[in-house]
């Protein structure tokens, strides 16, 4: 019996030994050319410190490695670009039960969509942040315009926002208080999805707080991926994409559930304050004259094209 023990390989050989393959390191070397090894040695130093990866299959771990590295975004914790988390999956046995098995998945961090936009050399400027008391002095919903220069009262957080501005002068300002936050989180996350189901006042409480634990997505950092989502929301419907960044939000399980179609159709029917300023140049092709000014928003809901 010890024999047998001592032969069974332990899951960080195994894991080693997947990633050592030719054809993993072709991958690996394909996606981050010269920077493969230290992107390797990042996966093994992740799983060493992860016990829940450590329940995980090594091969399907290896497989979510590479989503982050053909998009070149590290999975260090610490800088917060990318991340893999893992969901317990429900999975039907073959006698008609179900089990949880403990399953692996890329979901990359705001700071990573951040990175992804940047990269596209199409954006003048990105910026996400929190919204906190008193902040939020003016909404102005016929001309779309949002402003937080209202002075700060205190340290509670009262929502989240982003703003970009492309080269070409087409800028948006999304604007999500943290009620419709949390209840997002509780409709789409599959971190939620359980009998201990929190409730959204008790996800708000804990974000004006400012708790962090060591656990990664909404249930371990509210605020972080209320970031993420006030970006990959904006972004995903106005934003210059790539084709890096659709394959991102696509792969987002933490922050899935969410087209265009029903983005378009939570605006209509919530709180949240989209704003939009498009100034762009004319050039007239006979005498050569660039004049500036602001385009009707229905002139410009294509300026910024999702390639």
């Amino acid at each position: 019996m010890s024999n047998e023990i001592a032969k069974t390989p332990r899951p960080i050989d195994m894991l080693k030994s997947i990633v050592s393959a030719p054809s993993v390191q072709d991958q690996f070397k394909n996606a981050l050319g010269e920077h493969k090894d230290a992107f390797v040695a990042s996966l093994i130093d992740l799983y060493t410190g992860d016990k829940q990866l450590q329940t995980c299959d090594a091969k399907a771990i290896v497989m979510e490695a590479l989503r982050a590295a053909t998009m070149r975004l590290p999975l260090n914790k610490a800088l917060g670009f990318a991340y893999i988390i893992v969901f317990n999956n429900s999975v039907r046995n073959p006698d008609g039960s179900f089990s949880k098995v403990p399953t692996p998945t890329f979901v990359p961090g705001y700071k990573g969509y951040i990175q992804l936009a940047m990269r596209t050399g199409q954006y003048r400027t990105i910026n996400a942040d929190f919204v906190y008391e008193g902040e939020l002095r003016k909404v102005d919903k016929l001309k779309g315009e949002v402003a937080f220069d209202g002075e700060k009262k205190s340290d509670k957080i009262v929502g989240y926002f982003c703003y970009f501005e492309l080269l070409n002068g087409f800028s948006k300002t999304l604007y999500v208080p943290i009620e419709e936050m949390a209840a997002y989180a509780l409709r789409y996350s599959p971190s939620f999805k359980g009998k201990n189901k929190p409730t959204a006042e008790a996800l708000v409480a804990a974000a004006q707080s400012g708790a962090v634990s060591s656990q990664v997505g909404w249930s371990g950092n509210f605020n972080d991926m209320g970031l993420k989502t006030v970006i990959r929301r904006l972004l995903s419907k106005y934003g210059y994409l790539s084709v890096e960044m659709q394959t991102a939000m696509a792969k987002d399980v933490e922050d899935a559930g969410n087209s265009r179609d029903e983005t378009i159709a939570e605006h209509a029917n919530s709180k949240t304050i989209i704003a939009e300023t498009v100034e762009y140049e004319h050039v007239n092709t006979e005498t050569g004259e660039i004049t500036q000014g602001q385009a009707p928003a229905e002139q410009n809901a294509d300026a910024a094209p999702n390639y």
